[in-house]
């Protein structure tokens, strides 16, 4: 009945394939005189998202994860991952060419430290590395007594004999009511933004930041909207955008000529001359900005200045279009959602879904809106112990039953013209028990606080993130994830450079979208998510307030689920709050739903008074 056309649930792991590739890559190690190499999961941008060519680490090792690094030795190899990914790599790399290790316990440098004989040539890629990544290799493989190589060329590129080709989507130019602010005006603010803080150019290598300075999207990535490109924009003077030529129509081409010069990515070390040359300094963005951008800078006679990229903050908060588009965005969502809400509680407790329909369901459901472009993550659906896995993705040989008496867990988002979105509900199938509903409860409690905040401007996500904690802390409960990540403008699901998390240091502004995710987990049983994305927005201020005062407006439209809420733990606020929510869900969505979904919507939102 249901199909997912944005996501596949193969498993395509093939163990045996690892040691195959992994002769290859050490033959080729020994031609070019390295005793070891670096395989990060990383493409020269640093996306979350990778172009199939540049899947070298799941090429080599068979393991498909989002993020993890593998190092190579001539007698050994070892592939860290983070504990979202342990099992998975365990599952998809053969153990007899690679130990999996857990970076809880030691990170690839450490190891390196630990392994590397003395005297080894330990090679890396300097496109795929970070300047901040090049430091933390040398220390190791200093401390090891070896010898840290920049390579010329990957060399798993040399060996990879079918590496798919690099993508060419087609450029789309963003609507201006969309966009709602010109490219000539973004490069002003950009411009001014380098001038105070006294550099000469920036080297955009973010793909984000270009999209969102040029107002154009592409495909080159899956769950993004991302043209794979570069931008090298002076304090003075005319950007060079370098962009593939044939992802440009000639509508496109025209356009973007009106404010930079195109020119082709093979030309960046050239465009990069041109302005080092003269003693420029250079803003790297030192999350993003690979190690070779800063080599180019200082060969062509030009310094690096390390730091934010000027893009970000302008890029994090959000224009009024922008805003609007979201909204519209969300109300999309909701509806697509409320019928998947209504259909999962008609046919799960029959005992015969499984996780895999009910992401195809939900996937369709958006498709039948006519607007969606993709889905902005691979959806998360875990039902009873699988909910405990944070980022479990659903495959064919892990695919579960949705049983009775259980919780099942869905996070998902969608990627629409006029905004992204990200959500995720916790639903009971059939009769739980006291446990989860207090839990949930406790979750539910600290969403409420996060969205409920009232905080100065200046106010940081690491200062607001113990709000979402403080039930969970009560009962000596907590979550090992962050409560909240930026979002984009139909961009990332995942944008920087604010969040709600401990490591959360950049302060809020109004404008700014992001996740309130807390959550709990209990291994081998259940795991519980509430997300709604929030936008910052001002308040008014108290008298005498000494600062702008700030607080959050939910953009997300989806019921909370009655059924699981404790209400003797609720103060007479937050059911005022839970209230008030779920009659704005209702006003919003009801009169655009078909007549059974109503019915259901209606029930899903009735006050808390009128019990479960």
């Amino acid at each position: 009945m249901f199909e997912a056309r944005f996501q596949n649930f193969d498993d395509a792991a093939d163990p045996a394939r690892g040691a195959i590739h992994l002769a290859l890559l050490r033959k080729e190690l020994a031609r070019r005189d390295l005793d070891g190499f670096v395989v990060p999961r990383a493409d020269a941008h640093q996306n979350e998202y990778v172009p199939p060519c540049d899947e070298r680490l799941a090429w080599l090792t068979g393991f498909s994860g989002s993020a993890g690094v593998a190092v190579i030795l001539t007698t050994e190899a070892a592939i860290v991952v983070d504990g979202r990914y342990t099992l998975q790599a365990r599952h998809q790399v053969d153990p007899a060419s690679f130990a999996v290790v857990p970076l809880a316990d030691t990170s690839a440098e450490q190891w390196i430290e630990a392994h590397l004989p003395a005297g080894g040539r330990l090679g890396y890629d300097p496109w795929l590395t970070t300047m901040d990544g090049v430091d933390r290799l040398r220390r190791a493989v200093t401390a090891a007594g070896g010898v840290l190589v920049a390579v010329d060329g990957n060399p798993i590129d040399a060996v990879w004999h079918d590496r798919p080709p690099a993508p060419v989507a087609p450029i789309v130019i963003r609507a201006p009511a969309l966009a709602g602010e010109t490219v000539a005006d973004k490069l002003a603010r950009i411009q001014s933004a380098l001038r105070a803080d006294k550099v000469d150019a920036t080297i955009l290598s973010d793909p984000h930041g270009v999209a969102w300075t040029f107002n154009i999207r592409g495909g080159d990535v899956a769950f993004t909207p991302l043209p794979l490109s570069w931008a090298v924009i002076p304090a003075e003077g005319r950007p060079t955008l370098l962009i593939d030529g044939r992802k440009l129509s000639n509508v496109a081409r025209a356009e973007l000529a009106n404010h930079a010069e195109i020119v082709e990515p093979v030309f960046l070390d050239k465009a990069i001359g041109l302005l080092a040359g003269n003693g420029a300094t250079f803003r790297l963005d030192q999350a993003t900005a690979p190690a070779h951008l800063a080599a180019l800078v200082e060969s062509a006679g030009g310094k690096v200045s390390k730091g934010p990229s000027p893009v970000a903050l302008l890029q994090a908060t959000k224009n009024p279009a922008e805003v609007a588009g979201i909204r519209t965005a969300h109300r999309r969502d909701g509806l697509a959602l409320a019928r998947f809400l209504a259909w999962f509680d008609r046919e799960a407790p029959s005992g015969k879904l499984t996780e895999i329909d009910a992401v195809s369901a939900l996937e369709t459901f958006r498709r039948e809106t006519g607007a969606l472009k993709d889905v902005s993550f691979p959806t998360i659906a875990g039902a009873g112990p699988h909910g405990a896995i944070v980022h479990y993705r659903v495959s064919r040989s892990t695919n579960r039953r949705i049983a009775t008496g259980e919780l099942f867990l869905i996070d998902s988002g969608a990627q629409y013209e006029d905004g992204t979105t990200d959500v995720t509900r916790t639903l009971p199938v059939g009769d739980v028990g006291a446990e989860e509903r207090d839990r949930y409860t406790r979750v539910l409690k600290g969403h409420m606080a996060i969205d409920r905040a009232v905080f100065p401007a200046g106010t940081s996500g690491a200062q607001l993130d113990p709000f979402a904690r403080q039930f969970l802390w009560a009962a000596g409960l907590d979550y090992d994830h962050g409560t909240g990540h930026g979002v984009g403008a139909y961009l990332s699901v995942h944008e920087g450079p604010a969040r709600i998390s401990k490591l959360g240091t950049v302060g809020l502004l109004p404008g700014m979208i992001l996740s309130n995710e807390p959550g709990y987990y209990k291994t081998g049983a259940y795991g519980i998510r509430l997300e709604n994305l929030e936008l910052v927005v001002e308040r008014p201020a108290p008298a005498g307030a000494e600062k702008p005062i700030l607080g959050f407006s939910s953009l997300t439209l989806a019921p909370f689920d009655r059924r699981l809420i404790e209400r003797s733990l609720l103060t007479v606020e937050e059911v005022d709050w839970i209230d008030s929510y779920h009659a704005r869900v209702r006003h919003e969505l009801l009169p655009l739903l078909d007549d059974d979904t109503q019915g259901w919507l209606a029930a899903a939102t009735r006050p808390l008074s009128e019990g479960p």
